[in-house]
């Protein structure tokens, strides 16, 4: 039996899908530089010493964010995948490949900020949708149309 989502504000929902599309669109125009081997994906990846592996691997995994952040269902589970990616994505630019890839004037760096916080927006807003730990987090989302 399905269980129904909980209700939200229209602000909410107008957020959270503002969030999910800038999330979503920024995850997928990437996905083609990792998919055909562009050089600069390429290079990326092998100053993180993953190439080609990493690279696809990832992007597999992004395109998964991504179809998951565009179904509503599934939208607060493709927020948590994207956080748990751009935090990856972040310190290893804090790490290893520096704010400025070749010379993009940290563009890269910038976007995988913006969809980080896209990403946690979608996953706060949607969080009592989490499944296993949601209910928990936002105490009458499992109660959500049950009348209680």
């Amino acid at each position: 039996m399905d269980t129904p989502l909980p209700t939200r504000s229209t602000r909410a929902t107008v957020t959270t899908w503002i969030a999910q599309v800038v999330a979503a669109a920024i995850l997928g125009q990437t996905l083609f530089f990792k998919f055909s081997g562009a050089p600069e994906a390429v290079a990326l990846f092998e100053k993180l010493g993953v190439e080609p592996f990493g690279r696809i691997g990832l992007g597999v995994v992004e395109l998964i964010a991504v179809v998951l952040l565009l179904v509503p269902r599934t939208a607060a589970l493709g927020g948590a995948l994207t956080v748990g990616l751009m935090v990856g994505a972040v310190a290893s630019h804090l790490t290893v490949l520096g704010i400025e890839v070749e010379g993009d004037g940290g563009t890269l760096f910038a976007l995988a900020l913006v969809t980080l916080v896209a990403g946690s927006i979608t996953t706060w807003i949607r969080r009592g949708e989490l499944p296993v730990v949601g209910p928990e987090l936002v105490p009458d989302a499992g109660r959500a149309g049950s009348g209680r």
